[in-house]
């Protein structure tokens, strides 16, 4: 029995490259592709968002002169990237899997729709949604919540380098105590920044919880869907 029947697995780009400055580490995808497998043979519907920012991240590229719509187009490419990786990775393994893109971008990618997308995690598919929402001035984090409000994932997995959520950086303040389980009204009144505000707002609204956990611990995931504690709950 696993505590969640549909997820969505929300990864960041720069957890992709492990101990690298650039680009995605061929060990660390490996990692998450045997985890996700893991969970897969449980028989858990999944569906995966990936960030970019080990590319490219269209706010920076904004601040160093790029236009803000060309920039988070580009972004938008970098996911597109680190989802055909993960998905090269996932087939290595024998897990069926599709990269679905908010642009088109046939060959690349199918099209998006939930359609598409519940016929596939149905028929035994990962389905890795890449290209953000397709639209500038989105975060793959937003990304993230409209996907798993779409597929009506039980939940939003946020696999992180941290293994939860605290009441100050834990990196930078060794005093910051750990949360188990936190409502959206606390991370708002907190200042938390787990999610981008806009992000954040659609889970709260449409009950979709996050659970936020350390991805770059093996096993991890599938701890997660056998509901130990390892990480922070946000709910209503």
């Amino acid at each position: 029995m696993t505590k969640y029947k549909r997820i969505l697995l929300k990864l960041s780009g720069e957890s992709l490259m492990g101990m690298q400055h650039y680009g995605i580490d061929a060990q660390r995808l490996t990692d998450y592709a045997a985890q996700i497998k893991e969970v897969h043979d449980m028989g858990v519907q999944i569906g995966i968002v990936i960030g970019g920012g080990n590319i490219f991240r269209g706010l920076s590229g904004a601040s160093k002169g790029y236009d803000r719509v060309k920039g988070d187009q580009m972004g938008m490419c970098a996911t597109v990237i680190n989802s055909l990786a993960l998905s090269s990775a996932l087939e290595a393994q024998g897990v069926k899997n599709k990269v679905l893109t908010a642009i088109r971008m046939e060959p690349i990618g199918e099209f998006y729709s939930k359609g598409k997308a519940l016929e596939a995690m149905q028929t035994g598919h990962v389905c890795i949604f890449s290209a953000g929402t397709g639209s500038p001035y989105f975060t793959t984090d937003t990304g993230s919540s409209l996907r798993g409000i779409e597929i009506e994932a039980d939940v939003m997995l946020k696999g992180t380098r941290v293994d939860g959520i605290y009441t100050a950086d834990p990196e930078k303040d060794k005093s910051a105590v750990k949360f188990d389980e936190i409502t959206y009204d606390e991370i708002y009144t907190r200042g938390l920044k787990v999610m981008d505000l806009t992000a954040t707002t659609m889970c709260k609204e449409n009950g979709l919880p996050i659970y936020v956990f350390n991805m770059d611990v093996k096993g991890n995931l599938k701890r997660v869907m056998e509901g130990e504690k390892i990480g922070t709950l946000v709910h209503n």
